[in-house]
């Protein structure tokens, strides 16, 4: 069993999950999926509050700071995705770097 920072909350929150991910995708892969599913479920709050908050100038959107806070989850999600993806290969052999 891994041990946590125990200064670190999120670290107990998401005990469960941590463990399971970790198990699955090893210790950095299984944060970051952690991560993922945290930012997906901001995403989905946000989504939520954009649909009470429309704005007056562009009817049927949200209003601007939701689309801003929504664009940044979205970027945020994909470079971890890309880290991940970076993380799954294989990691080159010391002899052939220069």
């Amino acid at each position: 069993m891994l041990r946590y920072n125990s200064h670190m909350p999120v670290f107990q929150e998401k005990r469960e999950e941590l463990e399971h991910f970790e198990t699955m995708m090893g210790v950095p892969r299984g944060r970051l999926a952690v991560t993922m599913d945290m930012i997906t479920d901001a995403m989905a709050l946000v989504g939520q509050h954009g649909v009470y908050c429309q704005s007056l100038r562009w009817p049927g959107r949200p209003v601007l700071d939701v689309q801003i806070v929504m664009k940044s989850l979205t970027d945020a999600k994909e470079l971890i995705q890309s880290v991940m993806e970076e993380l799954k290969k294989p990691p080159l052999a010391a002899s052939s770097q220069p």
